[in-house]
């Protein structure tokens, strides 16, 4: 069993035909933590109102991240865009799970971060919500792409890799949106005066200091399969799903989580 300090996991998309369920259950087995925020997205309910999709291992999720709570976890849900309903229930407690808008996360070393989905700092998705439906329309046919892709990988052998990631980071505009959003919310979470901020729903893993600043995108677990951990010296690490044993490779990529 790995121990973190914290984890936070973003983008699961239960619900949804996207979603690895079954990895991030794998992941949940070998990962642990005091604390383990739940940074949005976790459920798709854009998919669930149009198409009842949740299979046992959609459910294995919510039973394992309640077994955790039980057994003395705090878990906090930050409700994103794919997740909105449970924003009427800011404040409340479910099974030991917390429901909150945003909170701040002070690291061991005193560091304090910003936990936000991010979407509310989405100009498509506060100006023109009718494009981010459509944009998600799209997405879900790349996933499908990418499924078909790479069982024919599967069967030369071949490692997993992402087309519709690919795609999507060779696209300038893509690029530029990215890029775009994590400066408006460096920006905002330098508003609130704190060290760094921890989001996600753009589904692109990220661990980057800006100057004293430090921002910190959690990924996802249809594509990229990624959570943050955060270490008891008050570092972060980006921890990837694998093959072997499901975390017992290296990590991705890690950030001392004090000034340099």
């Amino acid at each position: 069993m790995r121990q973190f300090r914290a984890i936070f996991i973003s983008d699961v998309h239960l619900g949804s035909r996207g979603a690895q369920a079954d990895k991030l259950l794998d992941f949940l087995r070998i990962h642990d933590a005091a604390t383990i925020y739940l940074v949005g997205d976790i459920v798709d309910g854009w998919q669930l109102r149009h198409h009842w999709h949740w299979p046992q291992s959609h459910n294995d999720v919510v039973q394992k991240l309640l077994r955790k709570a039980r057994k003395g976890a705090r878990i906090v849900y930050i409700p994103g865009n794919h997740d909105e309903f449970l924003r009427d229930y800011y404040g409340s407690h479910f099974g030991g799970v917390e429901v909150v808008a945003q909170v701040v996360h002070t690291a061991a070393d005193g560091r304090r971060y910003l936990v936000t989905h991010g979407d509310l700092f989405d100009i498509v998705i506060r100006h023109a919500r009718w494009l981010a439906y459509v944009g998600d329309k799209a997405y879900d046919l790349a996933i499908s792409a990418n499924t078909i892709f790479n069982r024919a990988r599967r069967i030369l052998d071949l490692p997993y890799w992402s087309l519709s990631k690919w795609a999507k980071l060779k696209v300038k505009n893509a690029v530029n949106f990215i890029g775009d959003f994590e400066e408006v919310l460096i920006r905002e979470a330098q508003r609130h005066e704190v060290d760094g901020v921890i989001c996600g729903h753009i589904h692109h893993a990220a661990l980057r200091r800006e100057g004293s600043f430090t921002y910190i995108n959690c990924g996802d677990w249809v594509e990229s399969c990624t959570a943050i951990g955060e270490r008891d010296d008050g570092s972060f690490e980006i921890l990837t799903w694998s093959e072997a044993l499901a975390g017992a490779a290296e990590p991705e990529a890690s950030l001392e989580a004090q000034a340099a």
